[in-house]
């Protein structure tokens, strides 16, 4: 999926939510088996349920990578169900020397079919040159993350007066356009987000932390937006665990529609 159809997506549905798959087998609602064939069936009914209201799935694939062998087949098979006018996600956070990184293109663009990867920039450039310019796809750089580990590196001030994340997100930024990259820039540091976007005018970010972590969407809206929307709300928890009962699709709709029709009054 290219820039121009995500937005045209984002515009023709008033949403840019994200929902995140992050599919725990012990989470599972209770009638549903806790093994691969009972995490499919529940990746089907979510996406089924919220697929005119999202435009975006994220797919957390350490919960399908825990599962061995099966759980890279069910990976495949996840990536099949989201309709290719959602643009498909694989959270696996890759990044290593080139030849690596090569495989790992391969393995999530070529093999999984997914439209974009998010990815650790701490190898810097090279590491992520080998997930650039492919027709279609997308790298996500880890820019600011919502969690508290956040402080130990991202956070700490440079000899030249930037934060380390500022020098990420500066650096991926010059080097690759905003039709082929986005950041991770997490929704609990609001406050960053207009200095950010002084880096970056023009480039996605994926938003996670709206919900279960705290972020608040007014908010990362205020200063996150712009004139061709630059966002990716994804929630995850909040929407797929809404509820453990026979009606988990029902309840996953239901909050995915509060967030849609709170984003529409934004755009």
């Amino acid at each position: 999926m290219n820039r121009t159809e995500l937005i045209s997506q984002i515009r023709a549905k008033k949403s840019f939510l994200c929902v995140g798959l992050d599919t725990d087998p012990n989470l599972l609602p209770k009638h549903l088996s806790k093994d691969a064939d009972g995490v499919l069936a529940f990746n089907k009914a979510i996406v089924e349920a919220t697929s005119d209201l999202a435009v975006s799935y994220k797919v957390n694939t350490a919960f399908f990578e825990a599962m061995g062998k099966t759980g890279w087949e069910i990976l495949h098979e996840t990536f099949k169900l989201i309709p290719k006018s959602c643009l498909s996600i694989a959270d696996a956070k890759r990044g290593d020397i080139g030849n690596t990184s090569n495989q790992y293109a391969r393995a999530f663009f070529d093999e999984m079919d997914a439209d974009a990867l998010t990815l650790a920039p701490y190898m810097g450039l090279d590491s992520i040159q080998p997930f650039m310019g492919r027709k279609e796809k997308w790298g996500i750089v880890l820019g600011l993350t919502s969690n508290p580990g956040s402080a130990d590196f991202e956070q700490q001030r440079l000899e030249s007066g930037e934060f380390m994340y500022e020098r990420v997100i500066s650096t991926f930024g010059k080097a690759f356009s905003a039709d082929e990259l986005m950041f991770v820039i997490g929704a609990t540091k609001p406050e960053q987000f207009k200095s950010i976007r002084g880096i970056v005018p023009n480039h996605f970010f994926l938003v996670p932390g709206v919900g279960a972590q705290g972020g608040r969407l007014s908010e990362v809206c205020k200063f996150g937006l712009t004139d061709d929307i630059g966002l990716l709300i994804n929630s995850s928890r909040g929407i797929i665990y809404a509820s453990s009962e026979m009606d988990f699709a029902e309840r996953a709709r239901a909050e995915a529609l509060k967030l849609q029709k709170e984003m529409a009054s934004y755009l």
